[in-house]
């Protein structure tokens, strides 16, 4: 920072889930690196239960450097592996790190003390009003046409293929404050009391079938920040207003020296034009509910000659990803345990909520029992590299390494909350591995799952049957892995995962895609609760391939 140069500062007034607030005051920008400080900090704000976005947003905006913010947040001295958990905000009032100064001499007049005490507590009442977290009491249609009602904070749950078009007019009949972004239109609208106040057109999205494709779904606002600084792109986000993990809508994003990114698709976040971004932003709350939408999830008109027949396993499905007609069915909406189809749900959070990129260094306790041993304490290895094992060889220790980032508890809350996001209504996780027998879904529920990954995060798929040798994280770098799929020879297999365990018995969730009439129809097979898999699976699949 050059001499004479001013830096603006403020103070900023967060709630979040207590009444009584957290109070977060910005320290001037830092003249000197104070790493033991900054530790400290952050040591002390999450023992006091601050969540680690309020944490990490304040200190940037204080004027730390946001390498340092990243390396103390993940240090073991202010997060030691055993106390990693999920934090909820505690309405605590802190006092960031002082900067380090050098030793000087200040003389300060009383006018100017007065002055600084009454902008500070301008600027504190307008932050109150601007960033509080609002709590939505909305009342949702559930399959069956009987109305559920849930509180927003806990996130609802999504029932049925049509649940786009029931909830946004439940949302408009109920007069709530809401976002939809119809990814398909290409358009973004804002609700006030159920009327459309403002609609403005998506300039770009993620591209479909990458690694940052954007999510389909019911998310909310989590925060609003002027200029965000994204680590991952190194790119300025003019109005962001992040949606869910890594997923951001904002405005057209610029580099530090002033040049637009050029045209394209974006990260996965939803980009506007930064004028349109600007007034989107100076509409929606924190906490608002947004309607993700995507035509992938709504039915088509494509119709199959159905056929009978019956299979020994406890539960399972055969049907069209793309216009969910069933070939088969059977006990699709009975809850039992899934096994290793845990990991599907544990690779896409695992993707939408840490960069990809991130190395882990593997400790002694997180080399669990696993079918095929592959990491060793000390080892240093990305997200990324984790994903093969885990989806390949089912690895025990792959899950667990990606879990400890957030913090188990944290990340099981997350594989649940994104559930619930995507419909899957009847399932509930208590590991990263799908160990635990109360790891439970349905047939009903794994489809949503199947349908989310093929249209949202192909690229879980392309690994599971060992099709990724190549992305723009590089090779991967663990050689030799086996593929437990059942169908990884078969030309028509898109991917999937297995499982098995004594309470669920052999389990099995893998897709195709079937050329038709010129077309390609995907087509997912899960059976659970089986005594051969691989039998059962084929069975079904012989019985679909009967409709071609």
């Amino acid at each position: 920072m050059l001499r004479g140069e001013w830096r603006n500062w403020h103070t900023r007034t967060t709630q979040n889930r207590v009444p009584q607030g957290m109070w977060v005051r910005l320290p001037p920008r830092p003249l000197m690196k104070g790493k033991k400080v900054l530790t400290e900090y952050v040591k002390s704000s999450r023992e006091r239960g601050v969540q680690e976005y309020f944490i990490r947003q304040a200190l940037v905006d204080a004027g730390w450097n946001r390498d340092q913010v990243d390396d103390a947040m993940d240090s073991e001295e202010a997060w030691p592996q055993e106390a990693r958990k999920d934090i909820e905000n505690g309405g605590a009032t802190l006092k960031l790190p002082k900067r380090i100064l050098p030793k000087k001499h200040f003389i300060i007049s009383l006018p100017r003390i007065l002055s600084l005490i009454f902008v500070v507590a301008i600027i504190g009442m307008v932050a109150t009003s601007f960033y509080q977290d609002r709590k939505y009491e909305i009342v949702l249609p559930d399959g069956e046409g009987n109305l559920s009602s849930f509180d927003y904070g806990s996130w609802p749950a999504l029932e049925d293929i049509a649940f786009f078009e029931k909830v946004k007019q439940r949302f408009i009949d109920e007069e709530i404050n809401f976002v939809e972004s119809d990814l398909s239109a290409m358009t973004l609208r804002v609700y006030k009391e159920g009327e459309m106040i403002k609609e403005v057109p998506i300039a770009s999205k993620g591209n479909e079938g990458s690694w940052w494709e954007t999510p389909a779904g019911l998310y909310k606002i989590q925060g609003k920040e002027v200029d965000h600084f994204s680590s991952f792109g190194q790119v300025h986000m003019p109005w962001s207003m992040p949606f869910q993990g890594n997923f951001f809508i904002h405005g057209w994003p610029y580099y530090t020296n002033g040049q637009l990114v050029a045209q394209g698709y974006s990260g996965g976040c939803i980009r506007l034009s930064t004028e349109d971004a600007e007034a989107v932003f100076g509409l929606v709350e924190v906490g608002m509910p947004v309607l993700v939408y995507e035509k992938d999830f709504i039915g088509d008109s494509f119709k199959y000659e159905l056929l009978g027949n019956k299979l020994t396993a406890q539960n399972y499905l055969a049907a069209d990803l793309a216009n969910n007609f069933a070939f088969a069915e059977k006990d699709s909406d009975v809850q039992v345990p899934i096994a290793s189809l845990t990991k599907l749900m544990t690779a896409i959070v695992a993707s939408e909520y840490i960069n990809i990129e991130k190395e882990i260094t593997i400790t002694q306790d997180m080399l669990v029992e696993t079918s095929i041993p592959r990491l060793y304490a000390g080892q240093k290895i990305s997200v990324f590299n984790l994903l093969y094992p885990l989806l390949m060889e089912s690895s025990n220790e792959a899950g667990v390494a990606m879990s400890r980032i957030l913090g188990v508890t944290r990340f099981v809350d997350l594989m649940n909350e994104k559930a619930d996001a995507i419909g899957m209504n009847d399932t509930r996780f208590v590991d990263p591995n799908g160990s635990g027998a109360e790891n439970v879904s349905t047939v009903s529920d794994l489809f949503q799952l199947a349908k989310y990954i093929y249209n949202n995060r192909s690229f879980v798929l392309n690994i599971s049957k060992g099709g990724a040798t190549q992305s723009i994280y590089g090779q991967p770098i663990l050689y030799g892995l086996q593929n437990f799929n059942v169908f990884v020879n078969d030309s028509e297999f898109v991917g999937g995962k297995v499982g098995m365990t004594t309470a669920a018995g052999e389990t099995i969730l893998s897709v195709f895609e079937f050329k038709n009439g010129g077309g390609v129809r995907p087509v997912v097979i899960i059976a659970l609760g089986s005594e051969n898999r691989a039998a059962d699976a084929q069975t079904l699949l012989d019985y679909v391939r009967l409709s071609y």
